[in-house]
């Protein structure tokens, strides 16, 4: 009877082991931020995307640990679906732009591990529901939020925001592109979606990376376009997409941010699907970009497949 008992509790431990140590970070619509030699991971939390964002922290992308929430809900605008956050410097200060309750938010704190808080618990202000912020400081200093407008499909728009980051220049407010090709509405559907914008500039020219298809497709994939100037207009490369499932075989390829690591290479960190018989939880993933010459007037960004992996967290 004892040595039944025995092997009872130690079955019983071993699903528990099994159940609980799952090193896989699941954080959707995920962002890097890098300062003082550390890197701060952030995204739509998987399953709890209505209480606020966590953050993990790491010193060399491969171990990364929970440093808990960045973002509390009552501590900033947001009453639910808090998704795709993204934190920015601007003044020795840091900035997450995010969205909740379908709206855009700006929060603030002194640390890049948060608390991110607003005084005022408010959203910046449009007509339209409005997802997927990334905020992009230029050489002049002026800066721009990339977003996307639920009107007539997910809507990829810029507009110029105003220094204190209150609110856009009306007068500004450009849509940059919308899906309209056919490996950006595989299902075509009446809704087609382009969403998770991100900005690099390349000797004079703006890279903006979208991600087409609804999330829950498989061929959730990512393409670019270029443009002499922040505003647009933008063109279409006519290679696209350059991430998706027939590339690194994962289906949902995408929404991702780029950064720059302490040795200078590009990395682009995204999610995946969860596998290829289930979308949730989504997986955190990870590959190195480099430009290749292509013509005198761009460089083509190319994806190094060999270097993908997915991110996995010390606790």
């Amino acid at each position: 009877m004892k040595l039944l008992a025995f092997f009872l509790i130690l079955i019983s431990t071993s699903v528990f082991a099994q159940t609980v140590i799952d090193p896989q970070i699941y954080l959707a619509d995920p962002a890097v931020f890098y300062s003082g030699s550390t890197y701060y991971l952030y995204g739509t939390v998987e399953g709890n995307s209505n209480n606020g964002f966590k953050v993990y922290s790491s010193t060399d992308q491969k171990n990364w640990e929970d440093k808990g929430f960045a973002l509390k809900k009552g501590e900033s605008f947001g009453e639910k679906g808090f998704w795709a956050p993204q934190v920015f410097a601007v003044n020795n200060l840091f900035y997450m732009a995010y969205v909740a309750d379908e709206r855009i938010a700006i929060a603030q704190s002194d640390s890049p591990l948060g608390p991110f808080t607003q005084k005022e618990k408010t959203m910046l202000e449009a007509p339209v529901k409005q997802i997927d912020p990334y905020v992009f400081i230029d050489d002049d200093g002026k800066i721009y939020l990339y977003h996307v407008r639920l009107q007539k499909g997910n809507r990829m728009f810029v507009a110029e925001l105003k220094k204190d980051l209150s609110g856009i220049f009306p007068e500004t407010l450009t849509e940059c592109l919308s899906a309209t090709e056919g490996w950006e509405n595989t299902a075509k559907t009446d809704w087609p979606v382009a969403e998770g914008p991100s900005i690099l500039k390349r000797d004079g020219l703006y890279y903006l990376f979208y991600t087409a298809n609804d999330f829950r497709n498989p061929d959730y994939a990512v393409g670019f376009a270029t443009s002499k100037s922040p505003l647009g207009p933008w063109q279409k490369f006519s290679g696209n997409p350059i991430l998706s499932r027939k590339n690194i075989a994962a289906n949902g390829t995408g929404h991702g941010d780029f950064f720059q690591d302490k040795k200078g290479n590009l990395n682009y960190v995204f999610h995946t699907h969860n596998s290829t018989a289930s979308v949730g939880k989504r997986r955190t993933a990870l590959i190195k970009v480099h430009f290749k010459k292509e013509t005198d007037k761009m460089d083509l960004p190319l994806p190094d497949f060999k270097s993908f992996y997915f991110l996995e967290s010390k606790k």
